[in-house]
Order: C-alpha cells, then structure tokens, then sequence
C-alpha cells in the first residue's frame, strides 16, 4: 500500500502544475466530503490501488491536490473531492427594508432552516445551506413557506469554495455525507 505524507501542488491553483500533467495520466483518489475533512484515510484509487493518506494534523485537503508526480513516466496522484449542491439563499432584497422588517423575515427564515436541523453558514446577505436530504425536500420547505423577495437556487458545491473560509467549508461540508443521529427531539 503507497503511503502519501504531503501534498506537492495543486492541480487546480497552479498553473505550472496544470501545465506539467496536462498529458500526464492522472490516478484519482475520489473522497466524499467527510473524508476530505479528515488528515488521515485509507481510499482505493481511479485504478483500484489501495492508498493511505497520512498527513501532519490540522492539513487541509482541497480538490486537485497533487500526491505524488512522477514526470519520467508521467504520472500523478490526485485528490478529487466531491462536493454535494449547496442551496444558496439570497436575502439581499430585504436588507433594504426597515430593521423590523428584516428581523421578522429572517426569525422566520432561521425557524423554517432550524426546524430542519440543516446546517447553515452566512455570509453578508447570503445563506448557505448544503444539501442534506432530497433537494425536491429543501425545495418544498422554502417553497411552503413563501419567503417574499428572497430569491434561492442551488449551486454546485465547488462554486461556493471562494465564498468561505476554512473553518466555513469543513461546518458546510465536513458533516454532511455521513448519516447523522438524531440527537434530540421536540415536544409540541
């Protein structure tokens, strides 16, 4: 089993390195997004081998990054995260209404998202929400509610990254690709 300890580039940040495995073959380690938050797994590759991923603690894995390169036999390892849609909510056309306004609409928009338990990152008029059931569900719950003026889409995963910071991308992503107890309830 082939044991990677570092990353050396990323694929898709790097243009030198884009440029050298344009015609290389590229041997994926395809990971969910639970195990993209994790410094340390063990994953079958694009080709089947079994490969072991052990980096320094607190390392941060981002889709592209380059394990090993062999430019003799023009080689490369690459991680390649899958990313799930993220339902992306758009308060903008409200942040102009009175502070009572915007305080109702978004008291009620935080208790249609909580009732849910999906997790949810915002950032200035924006609100991100990964996809953590059927996306016909997370459709039907905004649509019940009829939020005026707040405009909602999905996006792909990938197209959000520059929007957030590490610590927003693992509470995003880290968690949602595993079945999750429900730890609690509510008594109505």
């Amino acid at each position: 089993m082939k044991i990677y300890s570092e990353i050396i580039g990323n694929i898709n940040t790097d243009a030198n390195w884009a440029g050298k495995l344009k015609e290389a073959e590229i041997e994926y380690l395809d990971l969910d997004q639970w195990t993209a938050q994790k410094s340390r797994f063990i994953v079958k590759s694009s080709m089947g081998a079994e490969c072991a991923v052990a980096l320094r603690r607190h390392s941060r894995i981002e889709n592209g990054d380059i394990l090993e390169y062999d430019a003799g036999k023009r080689r490369a390892v690459v991680i390649r995260i899958d990313l799930k849609p993220v339902l992306v909510i758009d308060l903008e056309k409200i942040a102009v209404r009175s502070p009572e306004e915007i305080i109702r609409r978004c008291v009620e928009l935080g208790h249609a998202v909580g009732n849910q338990h999906w997790p949810a990152i915002v950032k200035g008029t924006k609100v991100y929400i990964p996809l953590t059931v059927d996306k016909k569900v997370m459709m039907s719950v905004m649509e019940t509610h009829r939020f005026e003026d707040v405009m909602y889409e999905f996006q792909a995963g990938r197209e959000v990254l520059p929007f957030l910071s590490p610590h927003e991308v693992r509470q995003l992503f880290g968690g949602c690709s595993q079945e999750l107890p429900h730890l609690h309830t509510h008594n109505h």
